[in-house]
C-alpha cells in the first residue's frame, strides 16, 4: 500500500479491526519513510451479473432501476419500505448465488415477478401487464386467475396442516 503522503511504497500494519458485521476490514498503517499514520479499509467487492437485455444489448446491474420498478408496481400499495428492501436482497441474492457472469433480463423480470406475487399480488398484475406486454383484457383475465388457483391451492394446504 503506497503512503498517501509521500506516496512510498513501504507501510506497515500497525493494527487490524474487524467491523462489528464482519464484511469491512479497518488497518491502522504507519509508512516507514515520513512515519506518518493513515488508515485504510478492505471490504469484499462482489460483481454483479451483467444483464442482457431482449435485443442483445448488455448493460451493467443496477440497484437502483430495480428499486424503480418494484416501487412504480407498488405505488399507492400498502407495503412497507422493509419488504421492498427484503425483496431486493433476495433478487440480489439470486443473481449472486448464480455464479453467472452475465444473466437474460428475461430472467430478472420472472425474479422480480415471483417477489411482487409475494409482497403484492395488485403489484404483480401491474407489473406482468407491461412486462408481458398484454394484448387485451383476457390476459389480465388469465393472470388473475392464475393468482386466484394459487391463492385457493394455498388455503387448502393451510386447511389441511395439522395444528
Amino acid at each position: 500500500m503506497k503512503c498517501p503522503y509521500c506516496h512510498h511504497d513501504d507501510t506497515q500494519v500497525i493494527d487490524t479491526r474487524v467491523s462489528e458485521e464482519g464484511n469491512v476490514m479497518r488497518r491502522r498503517r504507519r509508512c516507514a519513510h515520513c512515519d506518518k499514520r493513515f488508515t485504510t479499509y478492505e471490504r469484499i467487492e462482489l460483481a454483479m451479473p451483467v444483464i442482457v437485455k431482449k435485443n442483445g444489448s448488455r448493460t451493467e446491474y443496477e440497484s437502483a432501476k430495480l428499486r424503480a420498478s418494484l416501487m412504480l408496481a407498488l405505488r399507492k400499495r400498502p407495503v412497507s419500505a422493509e419488504a421492498v428492501d427484503g425483496a431486493i436482497q433476495r433478487i440480489e441474492e439470486k443473481l449472486l448465488s448464480s455464479g453467472e457472469r452475465e444473466i437474460l433480463s428475461v430472467q430478472l423480470g420472472e425474479l422480480v415477478m415471483r417477489e411482487l406475487k409475494r409482497l403484492d399480488k395488485i403489484a404483480y398484475i401491474r407489473f406482468a401487464s407491461v412486462y408481458k406486454s398484454f394484448e387485451d383484457i383476457s390476459e389480465f383475465a388469465e393472470a388473475i386467475q392464475e393468482i386466484n388457483v394459487e391463492n385457493k391451492v394455498g388455503k387448502n394446504k393451510k386447511a389441511a396442516e395439522p395444528e
